[in-house]
């Protein structure tokens, strides 16, 4: 059927543009307007520039647009993305990293208590619980301290899934562990914070979920929750649900990591 007017033949070629789905260019514009509340324009920046040089080689290589979605919606690009930026900082660990008071058994920053659990994504929380589902009806971290993620071996304090541990367990660094201490208990201390590169994962994972708005949806989950799910025998879409957390969480995570991070 032909459009009556004008205007019906806008609303038709629209309808058309959308079922068709974007483009690895559309996905850039997207990008490139997406905001974040309450970050610094210049951290902001940053991230689109990471994103964008994200999505550039994905048109190198030719990657379906579809799998591109997916991985921004998922929250694979931010892990992508952020693995590479800590691998960078690593090369040359700065003072915080070399000094680091962090060993196997210190675990009080598994100390998961109030705030939103931890955030992780999509990606993070099938993977994490992909990884604790075999342990189900082992003792675990709750044994040692009530509020300690439940992947911890409670005798030993050492994460039982580390290779399936969340960006935010990777990012976290120490020089005092006694501050640590003191900060798992309600305190303030100095000397505890988070790699740089968390807070560009953080940021680029709010761009995404920016980007694809009218797209696909974009969500965070509480580490803690998926953790607890996990271990109590929920499946991965019913554990899900109960971790997903409200998209005000993405956003105060972001300002929270703006003034965490300090390498």
């Amino acid at each position: 059927m032909k459009p009556t007017s004008p205007r019906a033949a806008r609303r038709l070629a629209k309808k058309a543009d959308k079922s068709a789905g974007p483009s690895l260019p559309d996905l850039a514009t997207r990008v490139a307007r997406a905001k974040v509340k309450g970050v610094d324009k210049t951290l902001e920046d940053r991230a689109k520039r990471i994103l964008t040089s994200y999505l550039q080689t994905a048109e190198s290589y030719v990657m379906p647009v579809k799998d591109v979605v997916a991985e921004m919606a998922s929250g694979q690009a931010a892990w992508r993305l952020g693995s590479a930026l800590r691998d960078e900082i690593l090369k040359t660990p700065p003072d915080a990293v070399r000094k680091a008071a962090c060993q196997q058994g210190c675990a009080f920053c598994c100390i998961l208590k109030g705030g939103e659990g931890g955030v992780i994504t999509s990606f993070e929380a099938t993977q994490l619980h992909d990884a604790l589902s075999p342990l189900l009806g082992q003792p675990d971290g709750r044994e040692w301290h009530p509020d300690a993620c439940p992947a911890l071996d409670p005798q030993t304090q050492n994460c039982r899934v580390y290779d399936a541990r969340p960006m935010i367990c990777r990012s976290f660094v120490s020089t005092d562990a006694e501050a640590c201490r003191i900060n798992s208990e309600g305190g303030e201390e100095q000397g505890a914070g988070l790699l740089g590169s968390h807070l560009d994962y953080l940021i680029v994972h709010a761009i995404c979920r920016q980007a694809l708005k009218g797209i696909t949806q974009v969500h965070t989950y509480s580490m803690a929750a998926t953790a607890q799910g996990a271990v109590s025998g929920g499946g991965t879409d019913a554990t899900l649900a109960d971790a997903r957390h409200k998209p005000s969480a993405l956003d105060s995570a972001c300002r929270d990591g703006a003034k965490a991070a300090h390498i």
